[in-house]
């Protein structure tokens, strides 16, 4: 049994915060952008 903290834990658990973040915001990214390019569409049509 050991008294000491494991690092390894919050390395894993940053990467994870991290690489969930940086998929939500690529995938905000891209949500908006296929939503302004539909708006584009919609004003060129007219």
């Amino acid at each position: 049994m050991r008294e000491a903290l494991d690092q390894w834990d919050f390395v894993v658990a940053a990467y994870a915060v991290g690489m969930f973040g940086t998929f939500a915001m690529v995938a905000w990214a891209w949500w908006d952008m296929r939503r302004a390019e539909a708006r584009r569409d919609k004003v060129k049509r007219k």
